[in-house]
C-alpha cells in the first residue's frame, strides 16, 4: 500500500511513503482521534482517505470470493465494517467543523502561504464556498433585504464564533519535546516551561501543543 506525500512545498515534486495496510488503518484511526478531539480543523489526509477507500474495496473483493459459512469471512466483514464507520465518522467530524466555523476557515484558507499544506480537501473546499455562499443568500433573502441600506451586509467573520483554542484536551506524547512554553491561565501567574516525556499523557491548553499535533509528535486521546 502505497501512499503519496503532498507535493506543495516540496523541491523533490512528489515522494511516496509506503504504508502497510495495518499501518494504513493505524493512520486513520489516529487522525480520526485528533480531529474528533480537537476545536479546530485539522490539515485535510485526502491521501489517507483514498488509500482506505481503495483497501476497502480490495478487501470487500475478497470477501465476495471466500467460500460462505467460513468463520474468518465474518470477522473479516466485521472489520470491514469498522473501518467503514471510523471513516464515515472521520469526514462527518470534518463537515460538522465546516459547517460551524466556515468563515474562518475559508479566510485561513485564503491567507495560506504558498508552499504551506491545506487545511481542506479540494472537495471540502468547493463544499465550505457553496456553504457561505447559501448563507449569503439566506440572510440576504430572509432579512437584509428588509433592513435600511447600510444595514444589509453581514461580516461573517465576526458573525460566527472562532473555534476555542484555549480549550484543553488531552494527549499522549509520541516523540519527546522538551522546553514547551506553557502561557498562564491567570493575570497573577508567569509563563512557565515543561518537558513532554514519550508515552506521557497530559491534559493542556490545546493552542499550547497545536504544532505538536499538526507535527505528528502528539496525539489526541
Amino acid at each position: 500500500m502505497a501512499e503519496e506525500a503532498d507535493p506543495e512545498g516540496s523541491e523533490a515534486g512528489s515522494e511516496e511513503v509506503l504504508l502497510t495496510p495495518a499501518q494504513l488503518i493505524r493512520s486513520l484511526e489516529q487522525a480520526w482521534m485528533n480531529e474528533k478531539f480537537a476545536p479546530e480543523l485539522l490539515e485535510s489526509k485526502s491521501e489517507i482517505v483514498e488509500c482506505v477507500v481503495e483497501q476497502l474495496e480490495h478487501m470487500e473483493e475478497n470477501l465476495k470470493r471466500a467460500k460462505g459459512g467460513d468463520l474468518k469471512v465474518g470477522i473479516h466483514r466485521m472489520e470491514v465494517e469498522r473501518i467503514r464507520y471510523v471513516l464515515s465518522s472521520y469526514l462527518r467530524c470534518r463537515l460538522r467543523k465546516i459547517e460551524k466555523y466556515f468563515p474562518h476557515i475559508l479566510e485561513k484558507e485564503k491567507t495560506r502561504a504558498e508552499g504551506d499544506p491545506s487545511i481542506l480537501s479540494p472537495e471540502e473546499f468547493a463544499f465550505a464556498k457553496e456553504y457561505m455562499a447559501n448563507t449569503e443568500a439566506h440572510f440576504r433573502n430572509v432579512a437584509l433585504k428588509h433592513m435600511p441600506p447600510n444595514l444589509q451586509k453581514v461580516d461573517l467573520l465576526k458573525a460566527v464564533a472562532k473555534p476555542n483554542l484555549d480549550s484543553f484536551v488531552f494527549l499522549r506524547v509520541k516523540e519527546k519535546q522538551e522546553n514547551i512554553l506553557v502561557e498562564p491561565e491567570t493575570d497573577e501567574q508567569r509563563e512557565y516551561v515543561i518537558d513532554l516525556d514519550e508515552d506521557s499523557q497530559h491534559l493542556i491548553r490545546y493552542k499550547t501543543i497545536a504544532p505538536l499535533v499538526a507535527s505528528g509528535a502528539v496525539h489526541l486521546i
